[in-house]
């Protein structure tokens, strides 16, 4: 890709730095922080940051609508909720680029079609694998299911730990942070909502 995709509504218009660029950026870093890019054991290193920041970040790479693509309609008159729970991620947040890790739950109501269970998988990582706040990418997973599948409702929770919060700053170690996005009867429904959670947590 050329350009960065923050997500299905915003398009940035930065271009894409070389190789050459970022491992520049990263020996940059290393003589800021104090040591010698020289080294030994760093001489290496940004060579290896940037890959793997390739990696890391390859959310900007893919888009809601690839990985949401396909669905089945063959599903038997079910209509109750579908959840998938305890799906890990690994994402970083935009303040710092420091990491922030935990499980994410999706449930939806389906109206007609469902959705091959690992996709819900694939859609938490590819938004994790960008950088993010929780709320948004808690937002953007139940949105782009929403939009894609459009199901009677979406229900989104992620539990994460934020190193942001417990190697700087404050240094709280352990602290989690829950954050939950409700669509269409899940928005209406504190009972459903209470049965989501109920299931995810349990």
């Amino acid at each position: 890709m050329d350009a960065f995709v923050n997500d299905a509504d915003t398009l940035a218009s930065t271009q894409r730095p070389t190789q050459e660029e970022a491992e520049a950026a990263v020996l940059t870093l290393i003589r800021w922080s104090g040591d010698d890019p020289l080294r030994e054991g760093l001489r290496d290193t940004p060579m290896r940051v940037a890959k793997a920041y390739r990696e890391l970040f390859s959310g900007y790479e893919a888009a809601p609508a690839d990985v949401l693509a396909r669905t089945f309609s063959e599903v038997k008159g079910y209509k109750d909720m579908v959840i998938v729970k305890d799906i890990p991620f690994f994402s970083h947040c935009e303040h710092h680029m420091l990491p922030f890790h935990g499980m994410a739950h999706i449930a939806y109501m389906p109206d007609q079609r469902v959705l091959g269970l690992s996709k819900m998988g694939r859609l938490v990582d590819l938004y994790a694998r960008r950088l993010q706040t929780q709320e948004a990418m808690t937002s953007q997973v139940a949105h782009s299911l929403d939009e894609r599948l459009r199901p009677k409702g979406v229900a989104v929770m992620i539990e994460a730990e934020h190193t942001c919060m417990a190697m700087r700053g404050i240094r709280k170690q352990g602290s989690k942070t829950l954050t939950t996005t409700f669509t269409g009867l899940f928005e209406t429904s504190p009972a459903d909502q209470a049965r989501f959670m109920t299931l995810a947590r349990g």
